[in-house]
């Protein structure tokens, strides 16, 4: 099973979990790119694994490389001394030598194909990581958004807000029934109240002209007043 077809497995699978249970969009999100994220770090290891399987062969091919040469510089030895068995001999170890090295030559050439797997997997996987980063950051203010939205309609056709403005209202057509009723028993007292002003005005002015009066006779001009006033 491939790598992507794992990761797509895992991620659906927890996505059909959450939307199950209703969960935000922004929690499912996270939860992909933790998934990424996992998955990314898991093919690194395994793709440094393969690196290093492959300096080991690399390293094994150049020994029995080494090996092949000092075989063959043998059998050469061998034949000079006109031991051909032992040239036989030593030819069939380098022989099986070059058996060893081609297998292992087959085995590093199937590593290098894998290393370039991993390479393909994990650059597709970080475009996708970045894509849903990406994503993640407009999912997020649009949820945010969608939530004030929401929360501000709810408010807006909530019942219960409804009543207690119905409320309101009725308590201000008491107030203003109350303050009605108060203005109305004022109304008229300014009028009367001017009047008995002036009537307090007229009887004060009589009063002040008969103490002149009083104090006019006391003084003897009593009669020249008259007099004048005739």
């Amino acid at each position: 099973m491939g790598i992507f077809s794992r990761l797509g497995d895992i991620i659906n699978a927890n996505l059909n979990s959450l939307l199950e249970k209703a969960e935000d969009p922004e929690k499912i999100i996270r939860l992909m790119i933790q998934e990424m994220e996992d998955t990314l770090v898991e093919v690194r290891s395994a793709a440094a694994k393969t690196i290093a399987e492959k300096k080991e062969r690399q390293r094994l091919i150049g020994r029995l490389e080494r090996q092949q040469q000092e075989w063959a510089s043998k059998a050469e030895l061998a034949m000079d001394r006109d031991r051909e068995d032992l040239a036989r001999a030593a030819l069939a170890e380098k022989t099986a030598l070059g058996d060893r090295v081609t297998a292992v030559k087959e085995e590093l050439k199937a590593l290098e194909d894998q290393l370039d797997k991993y390479n393909t997997d994990i650059g597709k996987l970080q475009a996708k990581l970045e894509d849903a980063r990406t994503r993640q950051r407009a999912i997020v203010m649009r949820h945010k958004s969608a939530s004030t939205q929401l929360k501000a309609k709810r408010q807006i056709h909530n019942e219960k807000i409804d009543e207690m403005l119905h409320r309101f209202d009725s308590a201000e057509r008491r107030i203003d029934s109350i303050e009605s009723e108060s203005e109305s028993l004022d109304m008229g007292r300014d009028k009367q109240q001017r009047l008995s002003d002036e009537i307090h005005k007229l009887e004060q002015d009589e009063r002040v002209d008969a103490e002149l009066d009083e104090l006019k006779k006391k003084m003897g001009r009593g009669g020249q007043d008259n007099a004048v006033r005739g």
